[in-house]
């Protein structure tokens, strides 16, 4: 198994969130408790820590939960938000660019959450991934070449499933 990180691509972002996040449960706890009180004040400090709280369960996940490749099944996770499973014989190959409507598409996965996505994977077939039906993967990796590189050898060592040809006696 392979596996392809994605932390040091996506971290940055979410940390940024992360940060105004903590900025804002503390300027909207103290301009609540000024104006309407401890009982308005603290269900919001308690909603806005338990938004604190996911986003840094979500940053620990980037670096447990690697895009992993093995060889029958490619792994797209974006941490534990999200984790789409693809059979090696449904990937039809990289898109060579993409577009912001694409990258949007319903039947797309943007696994790149709030960054540009640095590779497209489109689908033979598509794949379900709980309630959606996907038939590309966008992400966004920390090292895009080694995992193209990863996956067309994979492709390329995928038994084939044509029928042999027929030998005339």
């Amino acid at each position: 198994m392979t596996t392809f990180a994605y932390h040091r691509s996506l971290g940055p972002m979410i940390g940024v969130i992360l940060a105004l996040g903590v900025i804002e449960t503390t300027v909207v706890h103290l301009v609540a408790s000024v104006y309407w009180g401890w009982k308005v004040a603290l269900p919001l400090g308690a909603i806005d820590l338990a938004m604190i709280v996911a986003l840094v369960a979500l940053l620990v996940s980037f670096r447990r939960c690697p895009v992993e490749l093995t060889d029958t099944h490619l792994t797209m996770r974006a941490g534990r938000r999200r984790t789409v499973s693809i059979p090696i014989d449904r990937i039809a190959g990289f898109r060579a660019s993409w577009s912001q409507a694409d990258v949007k598409a319903r039947d797309v996965a943007n696994l790149a959450l709030v960054a540009w996505p640095n590779v497209f994977i489109d689908l033979t077939e598509p794949v379900r991934t709980g309630r959606r039906v996907v038939s590309g993967v966008a992400h966004k990796l920390d090292d895009p070449v080694a995992f193209r590189a990863a996956i067309d050898r994979a492709i390329a060592n995928q038994p084939s499933t044509a029928a042999p040809p027929f030998a005339v006696a």
